[in-house]
């Protein structure tokens, strides 16, 4: 399997990796085994760097980051055309708690907002950051709807939804161009919807595949898990968020390895 890959059929080339961002812009709420602090603009920019040198071209980010996507807008200055930017809508984060809006109106107004802060004329994928009620959101509220048509607009370029169950993830298989879903060694119940997008040619992002730090007790757990996300044919990229150079270094070799398997 190739490092480059074809994200369903939006047209993107992700590579295998991506970068996640929450930790360039959120130290509150998060569900990390260890504190951290957020990394200043030269450890930030030092770490981006790094990342494009070891072949990532995938960045994710969500308002929901704190001010991850402003500082994204500065940091990626000059170099908007390597990278393929995801970020989201409907949740918002006030620095203690989170909020949910999944109107159309919210949506625009969450994209508008995005293409400002990011600095840029699209954004390449931007998804539904769900609260947990998939289906309702998927059924009631008309947030896909109004994605398509931003895309049909060229604000973006592909749109899903980050899910947080197996029928939520299969739907929205069935009505957008891609899916995040959760794929760990202690969680594969979404293995399921893996598969609806092989089904459906569509899509599909891995989060948590290191299951936010809380890793299992193997022998090389980071490896059983690249081998895992990998090891299913539908999976586009995995989106591992870390600022640590070292941990950085170490999954990008892992996900190689498990690719040449």
């Amino acid at each position: 399997m190739s490092w480059l890959r074809q994200l369903g059929s939006t047209g993107i080339e992700v590579s295998a990796l991506g970068l996640g961002t929450v930790k360039l812009g959120r130290d509150q709420g998060v569900k990390y085994p260890r504190g951290f602090t957020i990394p200043d603009d030269s450890e930030a920019t030092a770490l981006i760097n790094q990342a494009r040198d070891l072949g990532i071209n995938l960045i994710d980010t969500a308002p929901a980051y704190g001010n991850s996507e402003e500082r994204l807008g500065q940091l990626l200055r000059g170099q908007r055309g390597h990278w393929v930017i995801c970020t989201k809508v409907g949740e918002e984060f006030d620095g203690s708690q989170s909020s949910f809006d999944f109107s159309p109106e919210h949506t625009r107004f969450s994209v508008q907002r995005s293409l400002q802060r990011l600095r840029t004329d699209v954004i390449d994928m931007v998804l539904v950051h769900s609260n947990g009620d998939d289906l309702d959101i998927i059924q009631r509220w008309g947030t896909l709807e109004a994605l398509d048509e931003l895309k049909s607009a060229g604000l973006i370029r592909a749109f899903g939804m980050s899910t947080k169950t197996v029928a939520g993830g299969r739907a929205a298989a069935r009505a957008a161009d891609l899916v995040m879903l959760t794929y760990n060694l202690a969680q594969r119940e979404e293995a399921a919807v893996l598969d609806a997008c092989a089904e459906l040619g569509k899509g599909a992002l891995v989060k948590k595949a290191l299951a936010s730090g809380h890793l299992q007790p193997v022998a090389d757990p980071v490896q059983a898990a690249m081998d895992l996300v990998f090891g299913h044919p539908a999976t586009g990229a995995a989106i591992v968020g870390t600022i640590n150079p070292e941990h950085l270094r170490g999954n990008v070799e892992a996900a190689r390895r498990s690719l040449q398997k």
